[in-house]
């Protein structure tokens, strides 16, 4: 798809911005999935094409506004003119129905307060009474839906029903590939407000290979709504059975399933469900699913089952995050089953210090009261956490992490690859990869980080974040950071990105003039270490990086437990 800003610049003449977007969108989804279209959808492209101006204008209104229902009497847009007007060849085609069965929720969602109580003015009310209010007083008098002027005979108005939407909202999920993103993405990249890598991806390349693809993405998305709309006490396993029943063939999709799979066994276990958590998991390749399995049979009572799963997992974990969270779990079954306990082999220890700080007096993080009290003109400390080892590698491996491979980049808004967290994300890129983490051998690494800084600023990445990155911070970390180290950082990341991303200590501090650095990981009063900060601490210890943990606490606290103390 051409530039959308150098599309921008040339419009037909009275074309609406958000209508020439849609078009583009038609025209590159009718060039890649003609061969996945249903009668459907090649009706819809080719009578859409037919429709005035207006009647398409106000279609695309619609469909980017949340909802499905309308009151025509709001639909005032310039460019479109009467509104009804407008509707009537929609109407014609079926995409809108201008006489739709309304609920009193509907209604209540369509209406405002003073509208209501004229509608329902034969009704006793309070004239002061809340909307919420006045909705459960009716609602057991108006339990049938409705057209609107029926409700409201004594209006004019009439309420469009967008029918067509349902197969708007699958084109939708054909372009973006998920049903998170929307026809803004157009508008926004076209004010600058999002600037997205421009990936020279094949005209083949698509989210979906078949329509059994879109179909099995839409029945996912159902069963997960199905899930969070679940009534209390419902059994899950109709939702488990329809899961079960779609036909995928395709990998995507199978994670998608198993990332659903392993919701529905939370959700389980938080209604102590166990034997059904228990099944769900069983099936279920998202990662920690094994994990929960073990656990669920841990909370059951069931330890020597327990017990037997955790020794196999201890054997092949399947990831760092499950090797320790099996080695916390072995000595409490074997205790619990009065078996020796295995003694584990001790982690290298992290370094823990103390700081004392006055309580500040406006509100402020205790990660910032602590950079603000340990940083000094010769040694700068940064807050930093997760962001920057984090861009660090984005900007040095800007190229594999962009890389048009197959089932990559199928759009032109996409912040990242759609298997950046596939487990063969890395092996796929390999030898970009390698060539990049190279350079961290051959010191070419400073002059591409630098380069990316510069060409690629603001574009959107999965790992840059641009906001935090100053030219100062950057000239810091790479004077002061070991090329060493941040290889081991990076080749850490690419082994599991999905959990490896988040857990890096909240402060660094630089010493210019020595080339060295300190990684700090901050905990106020009460705060203890999470795991997958234990981690990465762990790990930066193995391999001898200045790293330690900050203990902060105030000190009108400190003096209370010391009166305490005292006493």
């Amino acid at each position: 798809m051409p530039s959308t800003q150098s599309d921008a610049s040339s419009p037909p003449p009275g074309a609406p911005y958000y209508l020439l977007n849609f078009e583009r969108a038609l025209a590159w989804l009718a060039e890649r999935y003609d061969d996945v279209f249903g009668a459907d959808e090649r009706l819809f492209l080719n009578a859409f094409s037919r429709l005035p101006q207006a009647s398409r204008a106000l279609l695309v209104r619609m469909l980017m506004r949340k909802g499905t229902l309308f009151r025509a009497s709001r639909l005032n847009y310039d460019e479109i003119g009467c509104s009804r007007q407008a509707a009537a060849p929609l109407i014609a085609l079926g995409w809108i129905d201008d006489a739709p069965q309304l609920s009193l929720d509907e209604l209540f969602g369509l209406a405002t307060r003073p509208e209501l109580l004229q509608i329902f003015a034969n009704i006793p009310l309070r004239k002061d009474c809340r909307k919420s209010d006045l909705r459960d007083a009716l609602q057991a008098t108006y339990d049938t839906a409705r057209p609107y002027r029926m409700w409201n005979p004594h209006s004019a108005d009439c309420v469009f029903d967008v029918t067509i939407a349902p197969l708007c909202e699958r084109l939708r999920l054909m372009f973006f590939g998920n049903l998170h993103q929307d026809w803004t993405e157009f508008v926004l990249a076209d004010l600058g407000v999002f600037q997205y890598e421009a990936v020279a991806f094949a005209p083949s390349s698509r989210a979906f290979q078949q329509r059994a693809d879109v179909d099995g993405y839409l029945a996912l998305h159902a069963c997960g709504e199905a899930l969070d709309t679940l009534a209390e006490g419902a059994s899950v396993e109709p939702i488990v059975a329809e899961i079960a029943a779609i036909e995928t063939g395709n990998a995507w999709l199978d994670m998608r399933r198993a990332k659903l799979l392993f919701r529905i066994g939370q959700h389980c276990e938080r209604r102590q469900d166990w034997d059904a958590a228990l099944a769900v998991y069983a099936g279920c390749l998202w990662p920690g699913a094994r994990h929960r399995h073990m656990r669920v049979l841990e909370r059951s009572g069931q330890f020597e089952a327990a017990l037997t799963a955790a020794l196999q997992a201890a054997d092949a974990p399947g990831s760092e995050e499950e090797r320790q969270r099996v080695a916390r779990m072995l000595p409490r079954l074997q205790r619990r089953l009065g078996q020796p306990v295995a003694r584990a082999a001790g982690a290298r220890a992290i370094e823990r210090s103390a700081l004392v700080l006055s309580r500040p007096t406006a509100p402020c993080s205790v990660e910032y009261a602590a950079r603000d009290s340990l940083s000094s003109p010769q040694a700068p400390v940064h807050y930093v956490e997760n962001a920057l080892i984090n861009s660090l590698f984005g900007l040095l491996c800007w190229e594999p992490v962009f890389a048009a491979l197959p089932g990559a980049f199928f759009h032109p808004f996409q912040r990242g690859s759609a298997d950046l967290h596939a487990p063969d994300f890395q092996a796929r890129r390999a030898v970009q990869f390698d060539a990049c983490l190279a350079q961290l051998d051959s010191g070419a690494y400073r002059a591409t980080i630098l380069r990316h800084l510069e060409s690629k600023a603001g574009r959107q990445s999965p790992f840059v974040f641009w906001g935090m990155l100053t030219p100062e911070l950057v000239a810091q970390a790479l004077d002061c950071l070991p090329a060493a180290h941040l290889k081991l950082w990076f080749e850490r990341l690419l082994r599991d990105i999905r959990s490896n991303r988040s857990g890096l200590p909240d402060l660094i501090r630089f010493w210019p003039a020595e080339r060295r650095y300190e990684l700090i990981e901050v905990k106020g009063p009460g705060d203890r270490l999470q795991d997958n900060q234990i981690r990465w601490l762990e790990y930066c210890a193995q391999h001898g990086m200045p790293v330690r943990v900050l203990d902060v606490r105030w000190a009108d606290e400190v003096q209370i437990d010391g009166a305490e103390a005292a006493a």
